[in-house]
């Protein structure tokens, strides 16, 4: 993973206001506000719009959390973004993605996945390489998901694709919590 340099500072809580400092509050988790909350914080309108797709993607969407994580998981390694990955191993090992799983989502969609994982990483893929799904790879993709998982599919890849931008160019520090963190340190 690629460093990046912090440029958009963590927000000072104390001068949101009541509604502002309550969204950010609601994101807490081991009891501190993680580091991305904090740095949307500094435009509260831009992340209370953001909060809401990204709380359909990462919870009320149709893909089984496995399926979402690996997706998350590998275009957050295509786009070389730290926070993202440290953040989502945590979440995909909870939703049963192994330590090995983990270290072949690197090496890509040729590593010894099961045809459908396979397509999920292939999916990341074909939309990182060339902002499109390949037919090959929506065909393998639709003997599983029907056409809206077809959709949460390709909307979960954008959405962590654009975190991933945010992520790297704000220069998001990892939290404490995080593995890669103590690495750091």
């Amino acid at each position: 993973m690629v460093e990046r340099k912090q440029r958009i500072p963590l927000c000072d809580m104390t001068t949101l206001s009541p509604e502002e400092a309550a969204m950010a509050e609601k994101n807490r988790i081991q009891g501190v506000i993680p580091n991305i909350f904090a740095t949307l914080a500094n435009h509260p309108k831009l992340a209370r719009s953001w909060l809401r797709f990204a709380g359909y993607i990462l919870s009320r969407q149709t893909l089984p959390e496995r399926d979402r994580e690996l997706a998350i998981l590998r275009i957050g390694w295509l786009n070389q973004a730290p926070y993202e990955w440290e953040q989502h191993v945590l979440v995909g090992r909870r939703a049963g993605i192994t330590e090995a799983e983990i270290e072949r989502i690197k090496q890509g969609p040729q590593a010894g996945w099961n045809e459908h994982d396979a397509a999920i990483l292939q999916a990341c893929d074909d939309l990182y390489e060339n902002s499109v799904v390949a037919d090959a790879t929506w065909e393998r993709l639709a003997r599983r998901y029907d056409r809206q998982q077809m959709m949460d599919l390709v909307f979960t890849i954008g959405q962590y694709n654009l975190v991933s931008w945010a992520l790297n160019s704000f220069g998001v520090p990892l939290d404490d919590f995080l593995p890669g963190a103590k690495k750091g340190k």
